[in-house]
This record gives C-alpha cells, sequence and structure tokens, in this order.
C-alpha cells in the first residue's frame, strides 16, 4: 500500500545561512529547488514549518521575527501547494505579534510555528509558554483560527497553556524520551485540540512507542513530521511505514489524513 505523505514539521531554507541543521558537512550545499526534488522523491506530497533565521543576540528584534516569516513567504511564491507556510510570533513583542497573525490570516495562512523558545531567547527575557505575554498572543491566535506548532520544552509552563486555552488547537513537536511522551498523552487526555507531531527525538523512533500512543489516546491526533533538514526525512518516513504493530489504516491517519483533516485541505 502506497501512502500520502504530509510533513508536518520541517524548516525550509532559501539561503544556506537559514539551514538550522548542525551538521552542514553537506546539507549546506542543498539549494530550496534541491529539498523539494528530494522530499518529493520520498513521497512527500506537502510540508509544513517556520524559517530558521540568524540573528545577532545582542541586537535581536522584533524584525528579526519578521524576517523569518517573510523568507517563508517567499518560499511558499517558490513552492505554491507543497509549503504550508509556518511563521513566528514572539512573547517580547506582544502588539507586533498579533499583527502578524492579522497579516498572515489575510493571506490564507494558518500555523504559527514551530515556535522555538530555546533559539529566539525566551527564558533570557524571562518569558515562557505560561507567560502573560503569550497568552494575550494566543487569544488573537484562537480568535484567527490558527494552529499553533510549538517546541517541547518548559512542560510546567506548556501544562498551563492547554488548561488556559482548551479551545485552541495546539500541535506539540517532538515525542521525546518515555517520561515526556507519557506528558504529552496526559494533555491529549485533558484536551481534545491537543495534537503530537511525531518528529525528532524518542516518538516512532523507540519500539512500539506509537502503538502505545494509540492504545492509550487514539490515532486520530498524530501527525508525521520529519524535523528535516536536522533529521533525514527517510529514517523518520522509515520509522512509521516499517513499523509492524501500526495497521496500514492507523499509518494512513498518521502520515496525512490527520493533517489535511486540521489543514482543512478536505
Amino acid at each position: 500500500m502506497s501512502f500520502e505523505i504530509i510533513d508536518f514539521h520541517t524548516h525550509p531554507f532559501l539561503s544556506p545561512d537559514c539551514n538550522i541543521c548542525r551538521y552542514k558537512y553537506f546539507s549546506d550545499r542543498i539549494t530550496a529547488e534541491d529539498t523539494k526534488r528530494d522530499l518529493e522523491s520520498l513521497g512527500i506530497s506537502k510540508i509544513c514549518g517556520s524559517v530558521i533565521a540568524p540573528y545577532n543576540k545582542e541586537t535581536f528584534c522584533w524584525a528579526d521575527v519578521k524576517r523569518a516569516n517573510d523568507i517563508a513567504l517567499e518560499l511558499k511564491a517558490l513552492y505554491g501547494d507543497f509549503y504550508e507556510v509556518g511563521f513566528h510570533v514572539h512573547p517580547a513583542f506582544i502588539r507586533e505579534s498579533c499583527e502578524e497573525i492579522e497579516r498572515m490570516h489575510g493571506l490564507g495562512v494558518r500555523l504559527i510555528g514551530e515556535l522555538l523558545p530555546y533559539f529566539h531567547m525566551w527564558r533570557d527575557l524571562s518569558l515562557d509558554y505560561g507567560s502573560r505575554e503569550l497568552s494575550e498572543i494566543l487569544d488573537v491566535a484562537e480568535d484567527c483560527g490558527m494552529i499553533v506548532n510549538l517546541h517541547t520544552q518548559d512542560e510546567e509552563g506548556l501544562d498551563k497553556m492547554v488548561r488556559e486555552h482548551p479551545h485552541l488547537t495546539i500541535v506539540a513537536a517532538h515525542p521525546g524520551e518515555a517520561a515526556s511522551y507519557d506528558r504529552h498523552l496526559a494533555r491529549m487526555k485533558l484536551s481534545e485540540n491537543y495534537y503530537l507531531d511525531l518528529s525528532g527525538s524518542g516518538g516512532p523512533l523507540r519500539f512500539a512507542s506509537t502503538r502505545n500512543a494509540i492504545d492509550k489516546v487514539g490515532v486520530e491526533r498524530l501527525l508525521f513530521g520529519s524535523d528535516y533538514p536536522t533529521c533525514q526525512a527517510g529514517i523518520m518516513i522509515g520509522s512509521v511505514l516499517m513499523d509492524y504493530t501500526l495497521t496500514d489504516t492507523e499509518k494512513e491517519y498518521i502520515f496525512s489524513k490527520n493533517a489535511r483533516r486540521l489543514l482543512k485541505l478536505d
């Protein structure tokens, strides 16, 4: 059986300086055109995610955040339907973030993130997922029907965020190892609007962990993600495709059906 594959978690780039991969021995030679060709060759029909653009920590400002978002829009012009834009907001810039949500909403963009607190210095600014500043931004995101994809960290702040925004669609990235994975499953039981993308550490790379998640919370809120170019997309596909504990129907939901419903592609 062949599967449609929507990769819910990537970080595409137009130029090498926006390539998030730490191991750039080969990947720093890959162009935006190469990315599309290579991922399509693996059977991926659509990618989602935000651009990671470098900045100077001493002069970090909203313009650095917006630059990454503008690059994402340039990639959308290049990729067309292959790419679902993800954009950044930042709790240190409440007004600007809310205006950015309105701008992207007007352009038909529905995905915020992956948000990266560790990259954008949230902790240095005494901010986290449970902060009042972010909550104000998320109120606007919810009003605009946005999906918020975020990097898993700050577990207590994330718990608070889920409790305070039960109607906001949240997609957490990276299952992590056992303790983190269990905490994700607990949040999924707490909120029917909490999803998990299976990219990066732990998750389907660990034997029967996806089976465990399905048995506890169902398959309808698990999304395939690769975290390309940080991780090899083919390995992440194989971790689902070759998992004999999963049925073909469950694989279909993970690879594309859940994402299609969430992104309103049907």
